[in-house]
């Protein structure tokens, strides 16, 4: 199945998942059996990425959250980081044209007040450009941990406990969801995890509870529109029962 020819089955289109959360991975693998340095596998992992907000705003998908840049990725070496940085910040600008004609919104979840400042001043850019598009959102999962946000969370619900704006009886999960980085948005239906590993990678803990699991042995830079349709129509294929029967 080409990316050109691929295409969804009437049941799968019937039961669309409204939010696809994506673990981008196996860049610095597709790099390394091609004998290329890393950084051109985050390059050409940049084409996926480009690929798959394409297609899934023209499918119909509502949210698209895509694990870019993990807390724990600051740990690699300065080089390799710097040039995700830098990578970050031009597609962020070469692609806001495209998002723009796309009617794709834009938002980031993570720690954000850890990225440089040019890559900071480009998302705000790029995201209050896009702000009054209505399509696809786009959200990119930038210095992004899972156990962190939940954290970031419970400081936030202290805070106000302290400052008796919430009574801690009043806590509900519905309460509590609404101080994780991107309130209102969906929990994802679909998660997929590129290059055939299998762990979650500290991502989207709370939110990925009842989410349907689908692996993809295709590495990132290779993931396409046929095998995104491939990881759609196995989700259709799936009974959701949400703990029921």
């Amino acid at each position: 199945m080409s990316g050109s020819s691929a295409s969804l089955s009437s049941q799968a289109i019937a039961v669309l998942p409204q939010h696809v959360a994506v673990i981008m991975d196996g860049n610095g693998r597709w790099a390394k059996a091609k004998g290329l340095p890393r950084v051109e596998g985050h390059r050409q992992g940049a084409e996926s990425v480009r690929a798959i907000v394409k297609t899934s705003g023209e499918i119909g998908i509502r949210y698209l959250t895509l694990y870019a840049f993990s807390l724990e990725n600051w740990n690699r070496p300065k080089d390799e980081v710097d040039a995700l940085m830098k990578y970050l910040a031009r597609y962020l600008k070469n692609e806001a044209g495209e998002f723009q004609r796309s009617n794709v919104r834009l938002m980031v979840i993570g720690q954000i007040h850890r990225l440089p400042e040019t890559v900071q001043s480009q998302l705000t850019k790029t995201i209050q450009a896009l702000s009054r598009n209505t399509g696809l959102t786009l959200i990119l999962a930038l210095s992004y941990g899972g156990r962190a946000e939940i954290v970031d969370a419970v400081r936030k619900v202290a805070t106000d406990v302290r400052a008796d704006r919430i009574e801690p009886e009043e806590i509900t999960e519905q309460v509590f969801a609404q101080y994780l980085y991107a309130p209102g948005v969906p929990d994802p239906d679909l998660l997929i995890r590129t290059s055939g590993e299998m762990r979650v990678s500290n991502f989207l803990l709370w939110q990925i509870s009842y989410s349907e699991f689908v692996v993809s042995q295709t590495l990132w830079p290779d993931f396409r529109r046929a095998e995104l349709f491939a990881a759609i129509e196995t989700y259709a294929r799936r009974h959701r029962r949400f703990g029921g029967v």
